[in-house]
Formats: structure tokens, sequence, C-alpha cells
């Protein structure tokens, strides 16, 4: 009998790139694509926090090397992704939530988050496809998106357009870039302990919800969403694209 072979979580001899990579999601994808083989570019704004992330993962034999860059600007961007790629793998964790109730969105912050989460998102995953395509080459790009591109949420009308819009594109995209091996897929993870979201959970009302929502009776840590990463950027994944991985404990169950 032949029997079928488990495809490959391995990443050896490809290139990623993780953006936001200087905390929280995004530096543990970065870890995660670096401990399955890639070779991880980091960027993100914050130069001396991707220099000590790259100094650890050096440290364990892994390859990595910074890129500082901010990804809403465009042109720069674009320009960067172009000198530096082609990237096999893009997993995009840049993004950003101002709250508030819907009748008090102000236009700048309505601006600001779309602006980061939805103009910054579509054009690097535009430039990193970009790149794979000139180069005749297929990909797995990866947003970080949020379980409130599913469902909504009181005071986050505003970031829940965002990734709503983020969902979108990924379908859009994945039908287009399909023919040529490009995958494009989003994680959607609940809420996850970072140091972005330490003040959220130090509010009791708030943390009494989250709880209530997850059905799994706990937050999300770092930890939970590497899995997805290697899974969605690996070959094991190799049939999937244009939808979304919900890391997200059940909250969107109901």
């Amino acid at each position: 009998m032949q029997l079928p072979r488990t495809p490959s979580f391995r990443l050896d001899g490809r290139r990623a790139l993780v953006a936001g990579a200087s905390s929280g999601i995004g530096l543990a994808a970065a870890v995660a694509l670096a401990e399955a083989g890639a070779d991880v570019t980091v960027a993100a704004r914050r130069a001396e926090a991707l220099q000590a992330l790259v100094a650890a993962l050096s440290a364990e034999g892994h390859k990595a090397q910074t890129l500082t860059l901010d990804v809403s600007d465009i042109e720069t961007m674009r320009r960067a992704v172009s000198q530096q790629g082609p990237f096999d793998i893009l997993v995009n964790s840049a993004g950003m939530a101002r709250h508030t109730p819907a009748l008090e969105t102000l236009e700048d912050d309505f601006d600001a988050v779309a602006d980061l989460n939805i103009k910054a998102a579509y054009f690097l995953t535009q430039a990193v496809a970009q790149g794979l395509k000139d180069a005749g080459k297929s990909g797995s790009l990866i947003n970080i998106s949020s379980q409130m591109a599913h469902v909504g949420g009181p005071d986050r009308a505003v970031y829940c357009a965002s990734k709503h819009a983020v969902e979108g594109f990924t379908k859009s995209m994945a039908i287009e870039w399909g023919p040529m091996g490009i995958r494009v897929n989003t994680i959607c993870p609940t809420f996850v302990r970072t140091d972005l979201t330490a003040a959220t959970f130090e509010d009791p009302a708030k943390r009494a919800w989250i709880e209530r929502m997850i059905k799994l009776g706990r937050a999300g840590e770092v930890e939970d969403i590497m899995g997805a990463v290697v899974f969605l950027a690996s070959d094991a994944s190799a049939l999937i694209t244009g939808t979304s991985l919900l890391v997200d404990g059940g909250w969107t169950a109901e």
C-alpha cells in the first residue's frame, strides 16, 4: 500500500517578511517562522526592538535581519520590499485600534485606523505579491486580522470596519493571484495578552466580557498564534487561500 505523506511544516530555504515584528503577535510570528527554518526579515518602526529580536534569534542559530520601516509610508515601503525581496512569506501584524462609541467617532481616529489597518495592509500585500509575480514564484501572504472581522463589538465600529475590509480584499486577491500560486489568508485572533492589550485586561468590566465570550475560558497568548502562522506559511496549507483562520477560543461560535 502506498501511504500518503503529511506535507511539511518546515520553511527551510524560504524568505519571510514580518511587519509589526517589534512586539506582541508580530514578534511571536517572527520567532515561529524562524524556528521552522525561514530566513526572516523583521520590520517595524522601532529599530532598537528589532535589533534585540534579531540578536535573540541569531543566538539560537536562526537567520534574521532587521528592516526599519513604517508600512503606512506606501512609497518607502514599496521601495524597501522591491529592494529586499522577493519574499516567499508575508505576515503583516502591523495594526492599531482607537475604540469609541460609534456616535463619538472622530474623523482623525477613523483615518488613522483605516490608513494602517486597511490601506497599508492592502499595499504591503500587493507589494510582496508583485515581487513574487516578477520572480515567477509562489508564496503565502498572511494578514493578522481579528475575530472582530467576523462579528461586531461595543465601541469598535471603526476597528471592526477596518478588519472586515481586510477580509474582503483577502478574498479578492486570492481569486486574482491563485493562478500564480500565491495564496492569501488571514489569521483572526481573539483578545491576546500583549503590552498593547494590558489596559483592556485591567478593566474589570472588559475582562469579564472577554472571559464570558471566549468559550475555552481563557484569553489568548501569543503562543496560541504561532502554530497558525507556521501552518498557513507552509505546504501543510497548500490548498488554503482566500479564507480566515479563526483563533478565537470559540468567540464567533455564536
